[in-house]
């Protein structure tokens, strides 16, 4: 699992420089692509793997005042939807967990202030940020061989995460939320598709 990131330096993108774009996308982006390229050499030769890249919800939207950060989670995902497009077949499993705003430290710094992190939790479907425990818990079942077929994988996964449970029960046609769980899969060559 490849998790390792920062939210940068918050604020407009007039206020970014070429030093707190480097080191967003340094920790976020080049991070996560060397940690895959050596877990793939590894994986490959054995036969079997599985990785998971952590991204965000902001991989695939936008967010004012965290730019920096938003450009590199969508870098994080289309290595990690390639990656996945390279191995398929070998039994070596690649995918995107992408949660919305957890309970943690990055989170708590990213907004300042009790009230901002109020506000954006108002834009939470269900009015809650995460607790990393339930974002853990789909980690690990997307690490397990359960999840080596892409449909049991979905249904299973929604079965034994709390979290998701609740999103589907409260919001059972959102698009957003059956991006995540879906599987990476090639486009057709006439369409274009998340995932």
């Amino acid at each position: 699992m490849n998790s390792a990131g920062t939210e940068g330096k918050p604020g407009p993108v007039t206020q970014q420089t070429a030093e707190s774009y480097a080191a967003t996308f340094d920790t976020n982006v080049l991070g996560m692509l060397l940690s895959m390229k050596h877990e793939l050499r590894v994986m490959l030769a054995q036969g079997s793997g599985s990785i998971v890249n952590v991204s965000s919800t902001y991989g695939h939207t936008g967010a004012a005042g965290a730019s920096i950060y938003v450009a590199s989670k969508h870098a994080v995902e289309g290595p990690t939807k390639s990656a996945a497009l390279e191995v398929a077949g070998t039994g070596v499993r690649v995918n995107i967990v992408a949660p919305g705003p957890m309970e943690t430290g990055m989170l708590n710094r990213f907004t300042g202030t009790d009230e901002r992190k109020a506000v954006l939790t108002s834009t939470v479907p269900l009015k809650r940020v995460g607790k990393p425990e339930e974002i853990s818990q789909a980690i690990v079942f997307l690490s397990s061989h359960k999840a080596q077929d892409p449909t049991l994988a979905q249904e299973l996964l929604q079965q034994s995460s709390p979290l998701l449970k609740e999103a589907m029960a409260t919001a059972p046609d959102n698009p957003r939320l059956l991006w995540v769980l879906g599987p990476i899969r090639p486009s057709p060559p006439s369409t274009s598709s998340y995932c």
